[in-house]
């Protein structure tokens, strides 16, 4: 039995804060959590990790739309590429995310299926960030706004295929983007509500009117707000407006400043509440890497200057750390960096129904924890109990 003592620390508890406490992990799960008054009570220790108060401890990151990181995509079907992410990932304090797949042909998705389900039940170890399931982002989407996605693989949407893929997938598929506007959308939607997976609006051109059907059919998330779908207009509300206007939708958000415009976060932020946001990454192969070409979906991108572009320039997914998207919620809208933890942690744990297990700091949960610094870098990463990364801290 291993004990892990973090201590003299700030701490993000589930529902409230303490300025100097202390974390114990035993094994792979938070044993107790407490100020440095109650410290003499926990017994015998393993190990002592003494951090200061400018340090805050946070729930690990859970990032439910990524495709690839460190020069590893998920559509590469291989365990390599996905042990890649889950080795690459702690650095930026994601301790779990959800394998995202692309629109291509049938068989590379459903080798990209079987790859990721295979991988979550056998080689998913602590110490680095966790397999908790896929997404599956397309290729149920319309064309019309396909964005970065391979037009020539686009489907309608199709229960009985996704049935086939996910039985594939041993039932690891957890979340679907899909245009409910296609035909059959709203059957599509109805099923995967009533089979535990969660329907996410995204690649669309809905109109409000079948967005309203869309969410009365038990579609319960946004895919990358603002990108890829219908926009707002005064006289047409489109896919955008609706997703601000539906409690029952929570949104994902690429708060890089490219994607979206920071006003437009922080507009998106005042109407949902921090209840109803989730941050992402939607980050391709090329994150942790130089500026260069890289393959997204068959396709080259290029990138450059902070962007991942096609040769035609759209966006191509992004290269954005998980880290920074907390920085940036900050700063683009003025939240408390406890709200932002938020939204990077409870609220995508909830919206999986995995909370009894991660998504927060708190007794019997998994030990997957984020120690920044006072800057809000990531000096200390753990995944279930076991140190993932820790920051080489350079003398001056």
């Amino acid at each position: 039995m291993s004990r892990l003592l973090l201590k003299n620390a700030r701490i993000i508890l589930e529902n409230s804060m303490i300025d100097q406490g202390f974390i114990l992990i035993e094994n792979e799960q938070i044993l107790k959590t407490g100020t440095m008054a109650d410290l003499p009570a926990i017994g015998q220790v393993t190990e002592i990790i003494e951090l200061s108060p400018e340090h805050t401890i946070s729930p690990g990151f859970i990032d439910v739309h990524i495709h690839g990181a460190g020069g590893a995509d998920t559509m590469d079907a291989t365990p390599e590429a996905l042990n890649t992410m889950a080795s690459v990932l702690p650095e930026e304090g994601t301790t779990s995310f959800l394998a995202t797949t692309i629109t291509q042909a049938q068989e590379k998705i459903e080798a990209a299926l079987v790859n990721a389900a295979h991988f979550q039940k056998e080689q998913n170890t602590p110490g680095k960030a966790e397999v908790i399931g896929i997404h599956l982002e397309g290729p149920f989407i319309n064309e019309a706004r396909g964005g970065a996605q391979p037009k020539d693989h686009i489907l309608e949407p199709d229960i009985e295929l996704f049935k086939r893929w996910q039985e594939a997938a041993n039932g690891t598929i957890k979340l679907i983007t899909i245009a409910p506007e296609k035909t059959n959308g709203y059957e599509f939607i109805r099923y995967l509500s009533e089979n535990g997976v969660v329907p996410s609006i995204g690649h669309s051109d809905a109109i409000f009117t079948e967005m309203e059907k869309a969410v009365q059919a038990g579609a319960k998330q946004v895919t990358h707000l603002f990108n890829g779908m219908r926009g707002m207009h005064h006289r047409e509300p489109g896919v955008a407006g609706a997703a601000l206007l539906f409690k029952e939708l929570i949104v994902e958000m690429i708060a890089d400043g490219i994607h979206v415009r920071p006003e437009m976060i922080k507009l998106a932020l005042n109407a949902k509440g921090t209840d109803g946001m989730i941050l992402i990454t939607d980050s391709m192969r090329a994150k942790c890497l130089k500026n260069g070409h890289y393959d997204l979906g068959g396709q080259d991108v290029k990138v450059e200057n902070g962007q991942a572009l096609l040769a035609d320039g759209t966006l191509a997914g992004s290269i954005l750390k998980m880290k920074d998207s907390i920085k940036n919620m900050i700063d683009f809208t003025d939240i408390e960096l406890f709200e932002a933890v938020q939204l990077a942690s409870s609220n995508p744990a909830r919206q999986l129904n995995i909370f009894d297990r991660k998504g927060s700091i708190s007794e019997g949960k998994d030990a997957d924890l984020v120690v920044l610094d006072k800057n809000l870098e990531v000096a200390l990463t753990f995944c279930r109990g076991i140190k993932a990364f820790e920051r080489e801290v350079k003398s001056s």
